[in-house]
């Protein structure tokens, strides 16, 4: 599936020029929306069933995506809860689809983040993370363009469910994602906080129970997707943190094979899907020195988001009480699903 310029009578172009909600329609909606606290400090509202924070201006970029986001039947979109293997996976689908464009050593990953290479929708460019690309770029990006969204499905622009889409959902178990959520989110939090907000693994793991967290209830969000993948398995492709662990080359043929673009005999043989699988892994990123220095949307540490990505690692740092919960409420959530997680490698 080779890399084409959209022809411009496939779809209407962009209307996204000058994309604008009001703040005062924000500020409307938001006082109209439930509200809780999360952490004893952050101010959340519900919309469309899962929670945003007040003090950001993800609720309103978000509005704007949803609203105004024009689909193509070729786009490939990452989509996950925040610290479930999002990074690995957008590195995965990156190297899959521009794989024949240059060789190795001339990699976009030796001066590029994962995150500059797959640009999340909601954030990254309805928001104000890039300069590119910006909503009125959209238009000129070759396809297939790749995305990446953390908004659950209930809440994608009705031009992606409409269209011939292809989503990526990577899910990962709730221990190990609230751990790499806590010690992820820990220092910018403090920076718009203050270093006296010092909550505990406790506190994340209560809220995330509750579902009282960023873009939750988890739960809700990933039985959405998986739902998804058992009705359009053509459109939906669920993978889990811990299957790319135990087998990323099985995993990533997976991908290759979803996306249309499958390895060769000759490239099988060639080693090239162990030397893809080997440039994403999060030893080689995280060694890299465009990874090591710099800021992601302003915040975030590049080098924040390579950390150990072992799974069972939550066993460090979640008691066996705490434990013993999260299993029961697994139960209680997936009941009926299908859908289970492993907790610990095997």
């Amino acid at each position: 599936m080779e890399t084409t310029k959209m022809n411009p009578n496939e779809h209407h172009e962009e209307e996204e020029t000058r994309v604008v909600i009001s703040d005062e329609e924000v500020e409307q909606l938001k006082q109209s929306l439930p509200k809780e606290l999360s952490l004893g400090k952050i101010e959340l509202i519900k919309y469309q069933g899962f929670w945003y924070p007040v003090e950001t201006d993800l609720f309103k970029s978000s509005l704007m995506f949803q609203r105004h986001f024009i689909a193509r039947d070729s786009d490939l979109i990452v989509a996950s809860f925040p610290k479930t293997g999002t990074t690995w996976l957008k590195a995965l689908l990156y190297s899959v689809v521009n794989r024949f464009k240059r060789p190795s050593n001339q990699s976009p990953f030796l001066i590029h983040h994962p995150h500059e290479l797959v640009h999340r929708l909601e954030n990254d460019i309805y928001g104000e993370a890039f300069e590119y690309p910006r909503p009125h770029h959209l238009s000129e990006l070759p396809s297939p363009r790749l995305f990446h969204t953390h908004l659950p499905f209930t809440t994608l622009p009705e031009t992606i469910k409409a269209s011939g889409y292809r989503v990526l959902y990577i899910a990962r178990n709730p221990l190990d994602t609230i751990v790499s959520f806590m010690l992820f989110a820990l220092k910018p939090l403090k920076k718009i906080l203050g270093e006296d907000f010092q909550p505990t693994i406790q506190d994340f793991f209560e809220e995330l129970c509750a579902g009282r967290i960023c873009h939750g209830p988890f739960f809700e969000h990933v039985v959405e997707y998986w739902k998804q993948s058992l009705e359009q398995p053509n459109k939906m492709l669920f993978l889990k943190y811990e299957d790319l662990k135990e087998d990323p080359t099985f995993q990533l043929k997976r991908v290759a094979e979803f996306v249309g673009m499958p390895f060769s005999c000759s490239e099988e043989s060639e080693g090239v899907v162990e030397e893809l699988v080997e440039m994403c892994s999060i030893n080689n990123l995280k060694e890299l020195e465009v990874n090591k220095t710099g800021v992601i949307n302003k915040i975030y540490d590049k080098k924040s988001y390579f950390r150990k990505g072992e799974v069972g690692d939550w066993s460090h740092y979640i008691t066996p009480t705490m434990a013993e919960r999260m299993k029961k409420l697994m139960e209680e959530k997936l009941e009926g699903t299908g859908l289970s997680f492993q907790l610990l490698p095997h």
